[in-house]
C-alpha cells in the first residue's frame, strides 16, 4: 500500500514539474527563475545559487525514492498447522544496502515467535531466497517454514489491550514493521 502511495506521490511531483517546464509566456525575460548570484564560501570561492537549488532538488528526489528510514524488509507470518509457520519476506524495491540480511531477518523473526509464543526452540524446515522481476526492477524475496518446538501457542487466547483500534496480546510476537509510518513511530 505504501509503495502505491510513493509511486503516486512521485508521479504527482513529475507531473507538476512537467507542467512548470511547459509553462511559458510571451513576454521576454532576462534571466531565469533563480537569481544569478553566488554564495561565497570563502573570499576566493563561491557557488552559484542555481547549482545549490538543483542539487538540493536531486537530493530530495533521491530521498523520496530511497526512503532511508523505512525498513528494508516487510515480513509476513502465517501459521500453516499446529507448530509450522510460514515466514515470507519482501525487500524494498529501491534500497540503499541490506541486500544480504535476509537470513538474519528470518532468524530474528523466528526467535521472536519462539520468545513471545512460549516455545522452547525452532527448527528451519525450509528456506529459500530469490528475485521477483517486474517492469520497475527486481525485488529480493525470501520464504521459509519453521517448526516451533515445545509447549506454546501461536494464536492469542484472549486479547489484553487495544492500541488505536488494533487488538494487541502481550504473548505474541510484535508485528513486522512494514510501513514507513510504523518505522518512524515504533511501539517500543
Amino acid at each position: 500500500m505504501w509503495n502505491i502511495r510513493r509511486i503516486l506521490r512521485g508521479g504527482l511531483l513529475l507531473g507538476v514539474l512537467a507542467g512548470l517546464v511547459a509553462c511559458s509566456s510571451n513576454t521576454s525575460r532576462v534571466g531565469g527563475v533563480i537569481a544569478d548570484t553566488n554564495i561565497k564560501l570563502s573570499p576566493g570561492f563561491g557557488v552559484p545559487l542555481e547549482k545549490i537549488v538543483f542539487w538540493g532538488a536531486y537530493a530530495g528526489a533521491a530521498y523520496l525514492i530511497l526512503d532511508p528510514l523505512a525498513p528494508n524488509w516487510s515480513v509476513e507470518v502465517a501459521p500453516l498447522s499446529d507448530n509450522l509457520v510460514l515466514v515470507s519476506m519482501r525487500m524494498k524495491r529501491y534500497h540503499a544496502g541490506g541486500a544480504g540480511e535476509a537470513r538474519q531477518v528470518f532468524q530474528r523473526r523466528a526467535r521472536d515467535l519462539v520468545q513471545y509464543g512460549g516455545f522452547d526452540s525452532y527448527d528451519v524446515v525450509e528456506y529459500e531466497e530469490g528475485l521477483d522481476s517486474s517492469v520497475l526492477g527486481a525485488q529480493r524475496v525470501a520464504n521459509g517454514v519453521i517448526r516451533l518446538q515445545g509447549p506454546g501457542h501461536l494464536q492469542p487466547e484472549q486479547p489484553e489491550q487495544t492500541e488505536g483500534g488494533l487488538t494487541v496480546d502481550q504473548n505474541t510476537a510484535p508485528p513486522a514493521r512494514i510501513t514507513s509510518d510504523m518505522a518512524t513511530k515504533p511501539r517500543s
